[in-house]
Parts: C-alpha cells; structure tokens; sequence
C-alpha cells in the first residue's frame, strides 16, 4: 500500500515558489507570502518540504538548501547538481517545455524570471517558438478574481458534471487557483452552508450582489477534492497501462498484484463521476468491491446504447 502524495497545487506552487526566491534573493517572508497569496504559515511549511528536495545520495550537498535571517529575509541556494546543464532528448525538452508553459500561470510565477528566459533558451533549440500551452482561462476567471480580492459576494449560475444540473448560488470566493489543469474557486456556498470548491470554467454566468464579507483565515487553496467518511470506497482492478488514474482521481491506496495490475481504492462522491471513469477505461478496468457497484459500467455503457437508439443522431459532430 502507498499513500496518496503531496497535493498537486502544492508541488505546482513550490516548484513556481523556488525558482523565484533564487532570483530575488533577500526577499521577506512576508513580500514572499503576499506574492504567491498564501500565508505565513504556509510558506513556513512550503519552505520545510523545500529542504527535502534533493538527488541521489543524498549526502548534505545534494540538497537544496534555505537560509532565513533574524529579520525574516530568504534566500534558497540550488545544490551543485542543478547547476549542472542537462542533456535532453527532443522529446525531453518538449516535455520539459510544455510543463514550464503551464507552470508559468500559477499565480505568483514571474514571467520575465528565470524559469520563463531558460524556456526561452529551450525553445530556440527545439525550433518551436510558436509554442503555446493553454491552462484554461475561462470566461468568468478574471471577475472571480476581482471579487475575491473586494471581499464581495457574487451570485453563480453553476453547472455540476456530476448531477448533470445547473444550480444558483450565493457565495463568497476565496482567490482562485490553478491545480491539475483546470482553474478553481474555494468558497463559503449559503446555498450549501458550508465551503465548497468550484470550478471556474463551469460557472455559466456570475453577477455580483454589491454585499462584502469578511473573509476566512486561511491556510493556502484546499485539496481539489475533499472525500468524507460517508463517500463510498470503490476498489478498481487496473492495468499498469491505467495509472494515469492515479493522477486524476481521490486514491486511498494502491497494491501491485502479482500479475502486475493495480489494486486501486477509489473515494467516490458521486456515482456519476466513477461510471464516466469506467466508460473511459472500458474493459481496462474491473470494480471488484463492493459487489453492488460491479455493473456500474455495464449499466451506464446500457443507459448511453439506449440513449443513442432512441436519437439515431445523437453524438453526430458537425
């Protein structure tokens, strides 16, 4: 069994995170904090996960390493082996590149820093300088934004792919972030009652009410998905061609089997959202446990035929 890694927009703003204090040496926490809007407290915890970065063998000096004054300033030096030049393979570089492109939208993330000219260096060798990476800026991004930062509550006409509903709501959004691809909004839901989490490019139209809100302290954007106790635990059967899953979904643990497969433990919230999974994997993927979830994807693959028979010109593309 392994358990679950860091949160992907943790690693995502880390990893935006080094690059810039490199390059902007002696900068305060607090400047630090503010830029990539988190607070103290969680910079104190990015900066420790920052100390374990480092190469085989591990000895002292294979480390990065971060150094901080009596007055507050940073400084993080990079450890011989980063300073080395790499030699890449075409689609190395082409991969390196595409993931630098995304990185520089994590809020926070200079564009005309380090990371940004070492890309610029890269695509001049690929022969690609026309390349772009699009991380999803939809519609309404820049006015949740503008209302986190008023403190101002907004009404949202929100589509849910799980319900397959629209529904309207009062919330009261925290800064918006940009994790596993897609851009988020961690908000206080009335509706709800309680925080929930948002994506922005299903929010179909937003109006704000003129009302402000005192916001909540925070400890830096939430985990994209926040299983209860109550939501089901599904067991999946994969094969290793299908461990991309891993990186998508809520996994509780992970056991190779002897002929290879993974033994996945699914959280799942919403039945909808495995059986569009399972859809997608077809016969890659077997529901073991429990035994009433076994015909999931049978039983939506039926409901999807059904739906095609009874419009003989549904799904056709234009």
């Amino acid at each position: 069994m392994s358990p679950r890694p860091v949160a992907e927009h943790e690693i995502q703003r880390i990893l935006a995170l080094v690059p810039w204090i490199v390059s902007h040496p002696g900068t305060t926490r607090a400047q630090i904090a503010g830029r990539f809007g988190i607070d103290e407290a969680r910079l104190e915890a990015d900066l420790r996960l920052v100390l374990m970065v480092g190469v085989p063998p591990y000895s002292p000096g294979d480390y990065l390493d971060v150094e901080e004054d009596e007055d507050g300033r940073v400084w993080i030096r990079l450890a011989d082996y980063f300073r080395a030049p790499l030699r890449l393979t075409p689609a190395e570089g082409l991969a390196l590149l595409a993931a630098g492109r995304a990185l520089l939208a994590v809020p926070g993330s200079d564009p005309e820093g380090p990371l940004a000219a070492a890309l610029a260096k890269l695509e001049r060798v690929l022969s690609l300088p026309e390349l772009q990476v699009d991380v999803g800026e939809p519609s309404f991004l820049a006015q949740v934004r503008l209302c986190a930062a008023r403190h101002e509550r907004v009404e949202i006409d929100y589509w849910s792919a799980n319900r397959g509903e629209t529904t309207t709501r009062s919330v009261d959004p925290d800064p918006p972030f940009f994790a596993l691809g897609q851009w988020y909004v961690a908000a206080f839901c009335h509706r709800a009652g309680d925080e929930r989490l948002f994506r922005v490019d299903r929010i179909r139209a937003l109006r704000p009410t003129g009302e402000t809100f005192e916001p909540a302290s925070t400890d830096g954007p939430p985990p994209v998905f926040q299983p209860s106790a109550g939501d089901p635990r599904i067991t999946v059967v994969l094969p290793p061609s299908a461990a991309w899953v891993l990186e998508r979904a809520a996994a509780e643990s992970v056991e190779t089997l002897p002929d290879g497969r993974l033994s996945v433990v699914l959280v799942v919230s919403e039945r909808a959202w495995l059986e569009r999974l399972l859809l997608r994997l077809g016969r890659d993927a077997e529901v073991v446990d429990p035994p009433g979830w076994r015909d999931a994807a049978p039983a939506a693959a039926r409901r999807v035929l059904a739906r095609y028979a009874a419009d003989p010109g549904a799904g056709a593309g234009a």
